[in-house]
């Protein structure tokens, strides 16, 4: 019975019982007779249970109607005959009925037992006289009063164990769910043999096991990777025991014996000494030893012993391999053949956590005047994220419904089952998948290429064949008018270690999960945003009345529904051009913290199988936004880059700065722009291996920059044949990065083979190239998604070259990075030497100038005598030559 009044005490507390465990009700044609205290001596008292809702229904709360100077309530017979009604038998009064229906007086006493006298939180006082005696108790006698004042506290008094009738509560559900059951039939199995086999010789022989067919082959288990068991509940048990540590030696363990060694020390005399260091025998030997004692010692010091030359060897031709070995495999392909409208794959990302599952956004493939003229037609046709996985390449797992078509998403780096999505009329879309995780965590992907399921064209599925689709609601989306005007062409969470402000001051992040995104739209604008609740200054209780009539559908979660329709961005960043009015148009953004979400793998997983093991997910209560007390994070990078539409690439600040003259909050300006490419840009992507390498794409070129360097890019190559429309670095190879075509061809960039053209060009498709997304698997098994204009996925088989770096690799690129800075560097100093030495020839031939127009007025004579001489004497030769003069009156003339 002590258990019993336990689990009664508890539920009759603070504490909200959960329905249909602790009482179970029934029909009215199998009502009980109502229990009461007899046995006790108090027939008209009846014990119940009233939880804490029927408290609230018949205000008898428990430390606010009721307290410990007034027990007890008066309920109004009515109001119970009413709770009957509304009720039935799920009322708690329903065990007392008949006592209540057949009362005489209008209001009944209900007491509080707070110390469980008679087994339950409350009971009924059922008679009028009882009612009375307990509201007005007789006085006692003066004699009694003196006597119970002589009886001392502290005696004992035995009170014998009363057996009281059994009271369902439930608990006999609870111990047949625990109770273990057998699933399956036991099979039994007979094994005979003849009698005369009994006793008979056994003989022994060789033979091949493969070639007889009762041979016994030995078939060893091995686990399987893809096999997962989800475990429903866990029992442990926890003691403190002392520490413990364990240590070890390399002596090989053998079988052990007893065994026993007794040493005596060798203790030679000074003579005997003397000897035995004069001895030829051990000149000889020390000679002799001496000089490979020192060549080991010299080999020691040189280099490493313990490194395995052969492994090295392998490692380093494994780079040097066929080109059949550096081609992407095809492996598998997804396309959505029950939609009859023609989608292009716009955004793809592989789930953080599940093998084999990949999530794919499509969009209709219309230009803008298309869209308008169709748009009556595209309201009625759903914008979805389909999840593929590699066990059904035809039906999607699960579809995630949009109220436009996204063009980018990304999963939450704190909980998968969160997913935030970029609309084409600028909203942003939240969906929790919680409710589903079971589903997709269930699906056993093929393991080998012979099990992989072919496509097959609709008209030969069979009816039976087609699973029905899961179609997934959005649970909120941001306000219209407040958001982007156009579409939003990039999406970030930021990282779980930090938050801003309005101001884009950087605070610590106390809650430990993604709470803030940032999104960047062709209206010039870029977005930071929080997903928690707002907390409003004035209080308004009008449209708090109207929220509480608010129908939410059973499909759709609650977590964000404070942001459904009224979610405004946390600040606004322009990125203006200067000294016009226009701004630049941003399509992609890169923040610092980027490059180590690419390494959150182990931590979305332990995250995820928390929240599996029962831990209440931190996204259904978030707290409200920043608070006064934050500290503050000094020493952090608010810079960003940007690529836009018109092929620039921006370093900028995100860090809001005071107008001195208006006083108003406003952007600061760009700390670099450079325009090197000749179209939009679509790729802005940090190096998972270098914090500061930075990969920019756009138009029909691709250039590589370092943070910090200002000069210009590290790496900008020539115009490509064809354009250049996705890329992506790889995740494995620090100088591998692949990129897409129009085409339908994927280049594939390395550095370590050649930095002026790409490395291999492997045809894909034949339709324009929309994404690129890598994926690792396992150290022996990575893929890439390639998406294409006519909205199929294809996934490629990454080889072994391509996957796995070199010995070196890492050091080698960075030290490539570095000489690029170096030559950047001696550019710039080239080129400021040559404008100063362009600048010093300017002047120089000014001087000149100058010096032919500044000559005295004693030179200026000087010439023109000159001139006048050599004039007469081209005059006397003339004369002379025609013998108009003569050579006596020639010297007359001079004369003259």
């Amino acid at each position: 019975m002590a258990p019993k009044s336990q689990k009664q005490k508890s539920s009759g507390g603070q504490k909200k019982p959960k329905r249909g465990k602790t009482k179970q009700a029934l029909p009215d044609s199998e009502e009980r007779e109502p229990i009461n205290m007899e046995s006790m001596g108090h027939p008209e008292i009846y014990p119940l249970v009233l939880t804490t809702q029927t408290q609230e229904i018949l205000n008898c709360r428990i430390d606010k109607d009721i307290t410990d100077e007034q027990p007890y309530v008066l309920i109004k017979k009515e109001d119970i005959l009413a709770d009957f009604q509304n009720r039935g038998a799920v009322s708690d009064f329903y065990p007392v009925k008949k006592v209540i229906q057949e009362y005489p007086g209008d209001e009944l006493l209900v007491v509080y037992d707070k110390d469980f006298r008679y087994g339950l939180n409350f009971y009924l006082i059922g008679t009028e006289e009882g009612k009375e005696n307990y509201l007005n108790p007789p006085e006692v006698p003066e004699e009694q009063e003196e006597y119970k004042e002589h009886i001392p506290e502290d005696v004992y008094v035995y009170k014998p164990p009363i057996s009281k009738p059994w009271v369902s509560l439930g608990s006999e559900k609870e111990i047949e769910e625990e109770s273990v059951k057998e699933s399956t039939k036991q099979i039994t199995y007979m094994i005979s043999r003849k009698r005369s086999e009994f006793g008979a010789p056994i003989k022994f022989s060789d033979q091949n096991a493969s070639s007889v067919k009762d041979a016994y082959i030995e078939c060893t288990a091995y686990p399987d990777r893809h096999f997962t068991l989800k475990q429903l509940e866990k029992d442990v048990g926890m003691q403190v025991v002392p520490k413990i540590k364990d240590t070890s030696t390399q002596t090989r363990w053998t079988y052990p014996k007893n065994a026993i060694t007794q040493y005596y020390p060798r203790e030679l005399s000074e003579e005997e000494k003397e000897t035995f260091g004069q001895s030829k025998s051990l000149s000889d030997f020390l000679n002799n030893t001496s000089i490979s004692v020192e060549i080991a010692l010299q080999q020691n010091e040189i280099m490493n012993t313990f490194i395995d030359d052969w492994k090295c060897l392998a490692e380093e031709e494994s780079t040097f391999g066929d080109k059949t070995d550096t081609h992407l495999k095809e492996y598998q392909s997804f396309t959505d053949l029950h939609t009859l409208t023609e989608k292009m794959v716009t955004s793809v990302s592989w789930h953080p956590t599940i093998y084999g599952l990949i999530a794919v956004s499509v969009a209709v493939r219309l230009s803008l005047e298309e869209r308008v003229h169709f748009s009556g037609k595209l309201l009625l046709q759903p914008s979805l994220i389909l999840f593929w996985s590699f066990s059904d390449p035809i039906h999607p797992q699960l579809m995630l419904e949009s109220p436009d078509d996204i063009f980018c998403f990304k999963f939450c780096p704190s909980d998968p089952n969160i997913i935030a999505g970029g609309c084409i009329n600028g909203q942003i879309v939240m969906w929790d998948i919680t409710a589903h995780a079971d589903r997709i965590e269930n699906i056993k992907a093929g393991g080998s290429r012979s099990k992989k399921v072919t496509l097959k064209p609709m008209f030969l599925l069979e009816p039976d064949s087609n699973k029905e689709a899961t179609y997934i609601r959005h649970c909120a989306v941001s306000s219209i008018e407040n958001g982007h005007k156009k579409v939003i062409t990039d999406i970030h969470w930021l990282s779980d270690t930090f938050e801003i402000n309005r101001q884009g001051a950087v605070f610590e992040n106390r809650n430990g999960i993604c709470c803030q995104l940032v999104t960047c739209s062709a209206d010039c604008t870029i977005c930071f945003w929080d997903i928690r609740p707002q907390k409003a200054l004035i209080p308004q209780p009008i449209e708090k009345k109207k929220e509480e009539h608010i129908e939410i559908p059973f499909d759709v979660p609650s977590t964000f529904l404070h942001l459904d329709l009224s979610w405004k961005p946390l600040t606004k960043i322009r990125l203006s051009k200067g000294e016009t009015s226009l701004d630049h148009c941003p399509t992609k953004i890169s923040l610092s913290e980027d490059n180590l979400l690419y390494k959150a793998q182990d931590k979305i997983l332990a995250q995820s199988k928390a929240v599996k093991a029962g831990e209440m997910n931190p996204y259904h209560n978030l707290e409200g936004g920043l608070v006064n007390h934050l500290k503050p994070i000094e020493d952090f990078c608010t810079k960003f880059f940007v690529g836009t539409e018109e092929g620039g690439v921006i370093y900028t600040d995100w860090k809001m700065e005071r107008d001195p003259e208006t006083g108003r909050l406003m952007t600061k300006k760009p700390v670099s722009l450079y325009t090197v490419h000749d179209g939009a840009v679509h790729t802005v992507q940090r190096s998972p291996f270098y914090q500061d390498i930075i990969l920019t794409i756009g138009g029909w070129n691709v250039a590589i920059w370092k943070e910090g360097v200002m000069i210009g890019p590290l790496l900008q190559s020539s115009c490509a044949p064809k354009r250049y429309t996705a890329g992506h670095w790889s995740l494995t190879r620090p100088g591998v990065f692949y990129i897409g075509r129009e085409d339908g061809y994927i280049d594939i960039w390395d550095l370590l083979e050649k930095t002026h053209e790409p490395a291999l060009s492997q045809n894909i498709c034949i339709t324009m190239i929309t994404y690129i997304k890598p994926w690792t698997f396992s150290a022996r098994q990575q893929f890439i998604a390639i998406a294409d204009y006519y909205g199929t996925l294809h996934i490629l088989e990454i080889p072994w070259t391509l996957s796995h770096p070199s010995t070196n690799e890492v050091s080698s690129i960075n030290y490539y990075f570095e000489r690029e800075v170096k030559h950047l560097e001696y550019v710039e100093q080239r080129k400021k030497i040559r404008e100063q030495e362009k600048k010093e020839m300017e002047l120089e031939l000014e001087k000149k100038k100058v010096k032919t127009y500044q000559k005295s007025k004693e030179q200026l004579e000087a010439e023109l005598k000159l001139d006048y001489e050599s004039y007469l004497e081209l005059e006397k030769n003339t004369l002379i030559n025609l013998g108009f003069i003569k050579v006596k009156e020639t010297m007359s003339f001079m004369d003259l």
